[in-house]
């Protein structure tokens, strides 16, 4: 790499643009799982928020999300809401608060912050940022620009996600 170019990043970043109500992201997390446990901190996985409005809490769930992140505990927020799809149809905004609680995140503060919206501009940022680059369903991921659709098929989705880290680290290195 010669000295012009810019650094790359301490870690390649994989973009998992997801939605808290979506089958297809619950069955995405056995991935997630591998990636982590693979790369660690060799890979950052960054959750984006793209809420479908054919589900109705989708929205608050992503808002819970960002108030997880922010008291520490993102994916295993994320995992345990998607972990329960139909529990969060059935339950909605309290389901949300509870999971926090069971975490031992502040329940009470996961409530205030879906009651005044404080995570809203970051979902809403999230959503026309997916939209620009194409997104049109969940879950989609983007690493080194390139885009890989996971709501048709999760198939061969992590392979293609290794084989650019892999390169990306490699590329690092020389």
């Amino acid at each position: 790499m010669s000295d012009s170019s810019p650094a790359r990043p301490a870690a390649p970043v994989l973009d998992v643009w997801c939605e808290l109500q979506c089958p297809d992201c619950r069955s995405a997390l056995d991935d997630l799982r591998a990636l982590r446990a693979r790369y660690g901190d060799r890979l950052e996985l960054r959750l984006r928020h793209f809420p479908l409005e054919k589900h109705k809490h989708a929205f608050a769930a992503a808002q819970a999300a960002e108030e997880a992140a922010e008291q520490g505990q993102a994916w295993p927020y994320v995992e345990a809401v998607l972990g329960h799809v139909q529990e969060l149809d059935r339950r909605g905004e309290p389901f949300l608060v509870e999971v926090a609680g069971e975490l031992g995140l502040d329940a009470e503060e996961f409530d205030t912050a879906l009651i005044d919206g404080r995570h809203i501009l970051i979902v809403d940022a999230d959503q026309a940022e997916g939209k620009a680059i194409g997104v049109t369903g969940t879950p989609t991921y983007v690493i080194d620009g390139e885009r890989l659709d996971g709501g048709k098929s999760q198939e061969g989705l992590r392979e293609r996600v290794e084989e650019i880290v892999d390169r990306l680290l490699a590329e690092q290195k020389a």
